[in-house]
């Protein structure tokens, strides 16, 4: 009997917390979705307000490899295939 009892328990407590998922989860991801877009409207907002129009500006600039590395390796040797 207390296995029966049991197993009645948990039925009903998975069902109560399927329901609850299928009724809550939609609700909180279309409030992340709203919160999100609204932050990418507000960026686009502040970039569009920050820079006049046609104005062009760099981020990162990768740094110049040293020119006199290529000095110090040695000198080419051509690899000719003997038969």
């Amino acid at each position: 009997m207390p296995l029966l009892k049991f197993l009645f328990i948990a039925v009903l407590v998975l069902w109560v917390l399927r329901l609850l998922i299928r009724l809550l989860l939609p609700m909180l991801f279309g409030n992340l979705a709203n919160k999100m877009q609204q932050q990418a409207t507000g960026q686009k907002q502040q970039q569009r307000s920050s820079k006049p129009e046609g104005s062009i500006s760099i981020d990162y600039m990768p740094p110049k490899p040293d020119q006199g590395k290529t000095d110090k390796l040695g000198d080419f040797v051509d690899y000719e295939e003997i038969k």
